[in-house]
């Protein structure tokens, strides 16, 4: 009945109804096999198609789902009551009691059962509309919404629901970082991964993956899971993922990063994936990119069309290239930190003390050229050290400080010293933080004279050719690729970024050319010298100068890697993925 009707109409069949409300009419013992000529339909001939939520809160999801297949379903009735097609007496056949639940809380069990049946209320009087029999009885209920109370990371799903009868799994898991777990939800992922992973590293939507995934080996059933972006980001791919394909699991089709807004009155923002996975690869994968669906061949952990790769942590850069290290952890060490409020006052008052001050900068003071400064004490003698009684005053303070903390080895800092000490003559800075709004993250030169703090990464003896390349659209394309986030921003670092980053092999003649535009950069920025990093990197006020400069600098380093101009964004990282399988 569903087939015959979804095949008169168009619409029926781009919403993929008898996809989803049957799996199809099947060969049964009666000899039913085929509809062509029939004016009627066996029940034996329907095959219903079934779906969990084993997270299912308030049961939207469960709710919406059948709301819409119902919807379908009146569509198919009404164009059959128009083609005077009879029905058999149960002419509903989307039910309530194909969707199963499973959820912690005993409030929204009761609620998710209340709304399914009053969708089925709702429905059933549309469909009473339709074919005009009011004899269709809904009232005392008749059926049973299956939704059970319980952990669904401790539950046997098979006690909700037998995999034998089952079709498909949706849902949103919980949106728990990794960082906020507690100790009870950081076991449960322990006991799913094993005591030997690393699944103290994921969110707690992970625990819903690898449950999905051992519940649906060796069948047919399909998966689907709105999750927050961060399991396809840094290093929790390769923690997820890896076990995941290691049991032949397929991403079917994923709709990569978007804004899910919450409806609350804060306005949450959280950034989201939808990721389809089964153990039965389609012929057909999709990516969602910008709501625009691309057909491609594999669908990695990081949503890339390329192959099954895993970028790990790593010590040393897989290419010869020069090491980048974190700056300085400045804590415990309020005393050594001059802010711009206070300087003029302290230099009046204790004018020695100048020659050791530098300019200290972490992520937010780069890139917006906000002034803070602190003591550089480092090699100076202790007779002049005490020579300066304001800088001695605020080494005590530094010292009591530290005597408080709970970390032991900053107890055993000395107070006139932050924990580390670089401080080279001529060194790349990377931001850690940046926002994604920006096309490049902005990174540049700075000397001895400014002091780094963690929250940037720097490169010591790096040269133009360098940042050209790490300032470039290749560069930037593996990086909001593989790097973590915080909420959306590009959250850099040197394990997983750039000590896995390929780096080209240019020719003499190719360098050369890098280095100029590299050079072109840097040019354009100083024609602007009262503008901050954070002015010239907005996309709407980006000068045209620099955009054109960073254009001629991406090209020379997309020569350099041998790739087209025209190639897109997810092109350039699976042909980086390539070369980093080859390096490693």
């Amino acid at each position: 009945m569903y087939a015959q009707a979804a095949i008169k109409s168009n619409t029926l069949l781009r919403n993929g109804a008898y996809g989803i409300v049957m799996r199809g009419v099947q060969k049964c013992t009666r000899g039913c096999s085929s509809l062509r000529g029939r004016k009627r339909l066996p029940l034996c001939c329907i095959k219903l198609d079934t779906a969990t939520d084993p997270a299912c809160g308030s049961g939207n999801f469960l709710t919406e789902t059948y709301l819409s297949l119902r919807r379908l379903e009146n569509e198919v009735l009404e164009i059959l009551t128009k083609d005077n097609i009879s029905f058999d007496s149960d002419i509903i056949k989307v039910s309530i009691k194909q969707f199963y639940g499973i959820e912690i809380n005993d409030f929204a069990v009761a609620v998710a059962k209340t709304a399914l049946w009053i969708a089925e209320s709702q429905m059933i009087e549309q469909t009473k509309s339709i074919v005009n029999d009011k004899t269709l009885e809904f009232l005392p209920l008749k059926t049973n919404p299956n939704i059970v109370e319980g952990n669904a990371l401790r539950l046997d799903w098979e006690s909700v629901v037998p995999k034998s009868e089952l079709n498909y799994i949706i849902g949103n898991p919980p949106f728990i970082g990794a960082r906020n777990v507690s100790k009870e939800q950081k076991q449960e992922l322990f006991d799913l991964f094993g005591a030997d992973s690393n699944a103290g590293l994921l969110d707690y939507v992970s625990g819903w993956y690898i449950k999905a995934t051992n519940y649906i080996e060796n069948t047919d059933i399909t998966a689907a899971f709105v999750s927050t972006n961060s399991i396809t980001q840094g290093e929790q791919v390769a923690i997820l993922w890896k076990p995941l394909f290691e049991k032949n699991i397929s991403i079917n089709f994923a709709y990569r990063t978007f804004v899910w807004d919450s409806e609350s009155i804060k306005k949450a923002h959280v950034h989201c994936v939808i990721i389809g996975f089964s153990n039965c690869p389609p012929t057909k994968k999709i990516i969602f990119d910008d709501k625009l669906p691309v057909e491609v061949d594999n669908i990695n952990g990081y949503l890339v069309n390329a192959t099954n790769v895993f970028i790990e942590r790593r010590t040393n850069p897989i290419c010869n290239v020069p090491k980048m290290s974190k700056g300085n952890y400045y804590a415990k060490s309020k005393g050594l930190i001059i802010e711009k409020e206070v300087y003029d006052d302290f230099i009046k008052k204790e004018p020695k003390a100048q020659k050791y001050i530098k300019k200290l900068v972490g992520s937010k003071e780069y890139i917006n050229s906000l002034d803070r400064y602190c003591l550089w004490l480092v090699d100076v003698p202790p007779n002049e050290i005490r020579s300066m009684p304001l800088v001695m005053e605020r080494i005590k303070q530094v010292q009591e400080e530290r005597l408080k903390s709970t970390d032991k080895a900053m107890q055993n800092v000395p107070p006139t010293r932050f924990r580390e000490t670089y401080n080279p003559d001529r060194y790349i800075i990377v931001p850690v933080v940046s926002s994604e709004q920006r096309q490049y993250i902005p990174m540049g030169f700075l000397d001895g004279n400014t002091i780094s703090t963690n929250g940037n990464l720097i490169i010591p003896d790096a040269t133009l050719y360098h940042f050209g390349v790490l300032t470039s659209s290749v560069h930037m394309a593996w990086v909001r690729t593989v790097c973590g986030r915080l909420k959306s921003d590009y959250r850099y670092s040197k394990d997983i970024v750039y000590n896995n980053f390929p780096w080209c092999t240019p020719t003499a003649e190719q360098k050369a050319k890098i280095e100029q535009t590299a050079q072109g950069i840097l040019d354009a920025r100083a024609q602007f010298p009262d503008s901050s990093l954070a002015d010239l990197y907005d996309e709407l006020t980006m000068p045209p100068a620099l955009r054109t400069a960073h254009r001629d600098n991406d090209k020379a380093v997309m020569q350099a890697y041998g790739f087209k101009p025209t190639m897109t964004e997810q092109e350039i990282v699976a042909e980086l993925m390539k070369m980093y399988q080859e390096m490693t």
